[in-house]
C-alpha cells in the first residue's frame, strides 16, 4: 500500500490510499501517518478495503508523509563508491556506522522548493533510500530488524557542504537548514518491497543525470542500521533512516546547486520527488 497525506484546496491535510494516478481518502484514518503507524497491521484490511473519496493526484498537494517525526538520523558514508569518492577527495573513510541528525524541521515535501541559503555557496544534494519505522524498539537484532519497519520513502539529504565540518563537526548545522529534508512522495509500506537492498535510485538536476546506482551498493544494510541505532536508543513510530547516498554528488567537482535549479530523485517501486531551488526569500 501506498499512504499519502495530502491536502485539496480549502481542506486540510488527510491520508489517502494512491492507486494508480489518483489518491483515495482513508475515512476515519485522521490525519497523521505518524499516529496511525503504530496501528497499521490492526488497520491494514479496513484501509486496503476503504473505498472513500477520489482525487488525481494532479490535483492535490502531497505533503512529507511523515508529520513530525521525533527522530530523523541518516548514516554517512555507506556506500562503497561513495566511500571511494571521499577517500579519493582526502575524506577518511569511517570503519564503523557513522551517523548524524537531520533536525526535524528541515523536513520538507516531495514537491516543495529547496532554499538556498545566503550563508552558503555549496549547496548539494543527496539521493537516499529513508526507511520508517513503525514500532517502538530497543535492541533489535539484525535477524529481526525487518519486523520493525513500516516502509520506504524517497529523501533527498540536502546538505550545506561548508557549514559541515568546519563550523559543525557534528555535521548537525549544515544538514538541517530549514526546507532541507524533502521526502515523499508517499508511505510505500514494506510489504510492497521485497527487497529494499535491490532498488535502483537516479537523481537529476535539470535533467541531468548526476547519480545513478543500486542500494545494493551499501556498505552496512539497512537490518545492521537498525540493530546499531538501536543498541543505544529507542526508535520510535514515524523516526525515519536515510540510509546513505550513493557516488555522484556535487562535492567532487564542486558542482553546487543554484536557485531556478529543478532536483528529481526517484527510487525504483517508491516513486519520484521533485524540488526546485529557490533563493533565500523569494518563496
Amino acid at each position: 500500500m501506498k499512504i499519502a497525506r495530502f491536502r485539496t484546496p480549502g481542506a486540510p491535510a488527510r491520508l489517502g490510499k494512491v492507486v494508480g494516478d489518483h489518491v483515495v481518502e482513508l475515512p476515519g484514518a485522521g490525519d497523521s501517518l505518524r499516529d496511525l503507524l503504530p496501528r497499521l497491521a490492526e488497520l491494514r484490511p479496513a484501509l486496503e478495503a476503504a473505498d472513500g473519496p477520489s482525487h488525481p493526484l494532479a490535483g492535490v498537494l502531497l505533503e512529507a508523509p511523515i508529520d513530525n517525526p521525533q527522530k530523523y538520523l541518516a548514516i554517512g558514508m555507506n556506500y562503497k563508491a561513495h566511500a571511494e569518492e571521499a577517500r579519493a577527495a582526502g575524506i577518511p573513510v569511517p570503519v564503523h556506522q557513522l551517523w548524524f541528525n537531520k533536525q526535524v524541521s528541515c523536513i520538507a515535501g516531495p514537491y516543495d522548493d529547496i532554499v538556498k541559503p545566503v550563508v552558503s555557496e555549496q549547496l548539494d544534494y543527496e539521493i537516499e533510500l529513508a526507511v520508517v519505522i513503525g514500532a517502538r524498539c530497543r535492541n533489535v537484532a539484525a535477524g529481526d530488524a525487518r519486523s520493525v519497519v513500516a516502509g520506504y520513502l524517497v529523501a533527498n539529504d540536502v546538505s550545506v557542504r561548508d557549514w559541515l565540518m568546519a563550523r559543525s563537526p557534528t555535521f548537525t548545522l549544515g544538514k538541517s537548514f530549514d526546507t532541507h529534508g524533502p521526502i515523499g512522495p508517499w508511505l510505500t509500506t514494506d510489504d510492497e518491497i521485497d527487497d529494499p537492498h535491490g532498488l535502483s535510485l537516479r537523481l537529476t538536476v535539470n535533467g541531468e543525470e548526476r547519480q545513478n546506482w543500486t542500494t545494493g551498493d551499501m556498505i552496512h544494510n539497512i537490518w545492521a542500521q537498525i540493530a546499531e541505532l538501536t543498541t543505544v536508543m529507542t526508535l520510535m513510530p514515524g523516526d525515519i533512516l536515510a540510509t546513505g547516498t550513493p557516488a555522484g554528488i556535487g562535492a567532487p567537482t564542486r558542482t553546487w546547486l543554484r536557485p531556478g535549479d529543478v532536483v528529481r530523485a526517484e527510487i525504483e517501486g517508491l516513486g519520484a520527488i521533485e524540488n526546485r531551488v529557490v533563493a533565500a526569500g523569494s518563496s
